[in-house]
């Protein structure tokens, strides 16, 4: 009887911790992660601008969202407005959030760390594969990508 008192005890706290994670998570359905604000945020091509003398920086970035991974919302990416400069695919830190799978085209402000880095030819694929991309397209990817990277702790929906 105190076995199953236990495991049935033990049930229930996973089943709390969880709900309150996701709460915590979606919140006001504005704020994921860490509660941030736009305050002192800089643009995503201020960030291009400073990463091109540097590996990687602490950052609080505002950007336009292109793409959702459409498995779970466990990345996004980050386009400038000027469409001739690169993408940057934002993760979550420590996975411990995900992004509403219809973000795509509305502006965020992201806290976190920005870093340049090569991405695998297997990593590429599994993203390109969570974006719902074509078999043809997904083998099509054969040489890794130098590319930057971000890795929030807070992303605050702005519209």
């Amino acid at each position: 009887m105190l076995k199953i008192f236990s495991l049935l005890a033990l049930s229930v706290f996973f089943l709390t911790s969880c709900a309150q994670s996701q709460q915590q998570a979606t919140g006001d359905k504005k704020h994921f992660g860490a509660t941030i604000d736009a305050q002192n945020a800089i643009s995503y091509d201020d960030l291009l601008q400073q990463m091109a003398s540097t590996d990687s920086t602490n950052a609080k970035v505002t950007g336009k969202v292109s793409e959702v991974c459409q498995a779970k919302g466990c990345w996004m990416t980050i386009v400038s407005d000027d469409p001739s400069k690169p993408e940057m695919r934002v993760t979550f830190k420590d996975y411990a959030f995900f992004m509403p799978k219809d973000l795509s085209g509305k502006r965020v402000v992201i806290d976190g760390k920005a870093v340049m880095e090569s991405t695998s030819v297997d990593i590429l694929r599994h993203y390109a594969e969570d974006a719902g991309k074509s078999k043809e397209e997904i083998m099509a990817i054969t040489e890794p990508k130098r590319e930057l990277a971000f890795e929030a702790s807070g992303v605050m929906i702005l519209d």
